[in-house]
């Protein structure tokens, strides 16, 4: 009786651990390596990749590989479900995103097209997104191309920060959307008048965005 109670608490507790929330959505565009816009039932959301970090459009050629990467996995158009968590702090949803089964987080740091994000890893699968890296890493692809990998766009933002300190940008001068989001992720707030996450809406309303 005693090993049959433990063997239900068991399995309610693992399936506590499986009943991960999650949403429905379809994508509508990409941003970055690790950023898209996605439609939630009638909404229009922000959604960062959550646990991964991908190259900066500006480090080349990894940014760009990564971005192609990422709309590769996610055509426009593709429906998705949403493993959400907690906002970021400029109110994009941070989620794991899945399609067809696959998760694409995932994907892009075993294709070396992203980092494993260890300072924001809580909610997600630690074991299994160390295992990928390590392949990616031992296998020498995309970002670990070079010996102990490429900058971490984590240094890159700080350093791109310090070197941009004091300078006030205005969406005139963005020479495309995806270049205004980088400036926003290295907190140039400014660009962001109504602190809805996106930086300089108008370019790519004007249909401007950088391909």
């Amino acid at each position: 009786m005693l090993g049959s109670d433990m063997g239900k608490a068991l399995l309610v507790l693992l399936l506590t651990l499986w009943a991960v929330p999650s949403n429905a959505a379809e994508v509508l565009a990409i941003g970055d390596g690790d950023t898209l816009t996605a439609k939630e039932g009638s909404q229009t959301i922000k959604v960062r990749l959550a646990c991964i970090d991908a190259p900066e459009t500006s480090q080349s050629p990894y940014g760009k590989a990564a971005r192609q990467a990422l709309k590769g996995l996610l055509p426009v158009g593709s429906d998705v479900s949403l493993r959400s968590k907690p906002t970021d702090r400029y109110g994009r949803t941070v989620a794991e995103v899945i399609r067809n089964g696959t998760n694409i987080n995932q994907s892009l740091v075993k294709s070396g097209n992203a980092f494993v994000y260890w300072k924001y890893i809580k909610g997600c699968d630690r074991q299994t997104y160390a295992h990928l890296e390590t392949y990616a890493r031992l296998g020498g692809i995309g970002v670990w191309s070079v010996p102990a990998g490429i900058q971490r766009p984590w240094d890159y933002r700080q350093s791109k920060q310090s070197d941009s300190k004091g300078k006030r940008y205005r969406c005139k001068d963005m020479s495309s959307w995806n270049a205004a989001q980088e400036l926003l992720r290295q907190r140039h707030s400014c660009l962001d008048w109504d602190k809805d996450g996106e930086a300089c809406e108008s370019i790519r309303c004007a249909g401007q965005i950088a391909t």
